[in-house]
């Protein structure tokens, strides 16, 4: 499961009208910008060196959906009105209610196909299963991109797959804890579903960290499976903190439930232990002001389900296909600590313009 953004819920809307604006026109310039080159198949096609520009859409209906409620997906839903408007798309719909069943989402998937939507944008509750989803969709014609989340492997059967590199935003978490312990000492990492290939891509980039330090800094063995509510998350931290506070100087979180726990069980137990959390949920970010969290790392929901829609609007309306079908794009993450706390969002909205850029030159449009 990813990491929600309930930040977002009081931003979005601001967040989503600087993005409409960077976007006007539903156009992109190709990252092979140059002043000279003839038109062709490339994704600057009709001026030079100049943008996609979506000529017609009113046939793609597209589909958000979320293997399940939670509240990282959120954004998605003020994001899929967004796109209808701006790519004047012939219908949305976000649907949550796969109920975290691979078998229950593919029901809803199949279910939104028959009701005529045509292009989906979806985060696959089994990693391991969902190319099969994937390559069903494809063999209908329909346009698919993978968000929030990669299938399993290597291999991804969706047209392109937009997510956070988890690895690299656990690695990025752990080095701010290992920052704000001043570089030795014992940290734990709790994170969320041990069975999920994300969760194992995050606890590699945690170690990854560690192992950077030579032994400076230890690491106890990691609590998993405490994401699927906050009583849960926050009995273990509970439990964690009973048993081990007094020798833990750090908590790196990737998983947003364990994250509002330990910040919340930190500040009532007094222990002196670091908090570094995930996201950009409210509480977080006053504590983040407050002093008592170090850092979080933020990740970029709301360029998921835009950018993705652009890419699912080119693709479904059949004006553009991938140069490379399954090509894989980081959506970017954040390091948040008090410094930048009131800016960092303009790094996350410039990175959603990149984004734009980076696949223009992912497409070959007529």
């Amino acid at each position: 499961m990813p990491k929600p953004a309930l930040w977002y819920r009081r931003t979005a809307v601001a967040g989503l009208a600087v993005v409409a604006l960077a976007a006007t026109g539903c156009s992109t310039k190709s990252s092979n910008d140059s002043t000279g080159g003839t038109a062709g198949d490339d994704a600057s096609a009709g001026s030079t060196g100049g943008p996609v520009t979506l000529k017609d859409a009113s046939s793609v209906k597209l589909a958000l959906i979320p293997g399940g409620a939670h509240p990282y997906f959120q954004p998605w839903k003020a994001t899929a009105d967004l796109d209808k408007t701006e790519f004047k798309l012939g219908d949305v719909t976000f649907d949550e209610t796969g109920e975290w069943d691979q078998s229950k989402q593919n029901n809803v998937i199949s279910s939104l196909a028959a009701r005529g939507f045509n292009a989906f944008g979806i985060f696959g509750v089994s990693p391991t299963d969902i190319n099969t989803t994937f390559e069903d969709l494809k063999s209908k014609g329909f346009a698919v991109g993978s968000l929030a989340s990669c299938p399993a492997g290597d291999t991804n059967s969706a047209d392109f797959c937009l997510s956070t590199d988890v690895e690299a935003a656990a690695y990025k978490a752990a080095k701010a804890t290992i920052e704000a312990i001043g570089g030795e000492g014992t940290i734990v990492h709790l994170t969320g579903n041990n069975v999920d290939s994300n969760t194992q891509r995050r606890i590699a980039g945690v170690k990854k960290a560690v192992a950077e330090t030579g032994g400076k800094v230890t690491e106890l063995p990691v609590v998993t499976d405490i994401d699927k509510d906050l009583q849960t998350a926050q009995r273990s931290v509970a439990d964690l903190l009973a048993a081990k506070g007094k020798d833990i100087k750090g908590i790196v979180t990737t998983a947003y439930n364990p994250a509002v726990a330990a910040a919340d069980g930190v500040a009532s137990s007094k222990l002196p232990i670091k908090v570094v959390a995930i996201d950009d949920d409210a509480k977080i970010l006053s504590g983040i002001k407050s002093g008592g969290v170090s850092a979080t790392v933020a990740q970029n929901p709301v360029g998921q389900a835009y950018v993705g829609g652009w890419l699912l609007a080119l693709l479904g309306s059949k004006q553009c296909t991938m140069k490379t079908p399954g090509v894989i794009v980081d959506s970017g993450s954040f390091v948040v600590t008090k410094a930048n706390v009131d800016t960092y969002d303009d790094e996350r909205k410039a990175k959603t313009k990149e984004l734009q850029t980076e696949f223009a030159s992912q497409l070959s449009c007529q």
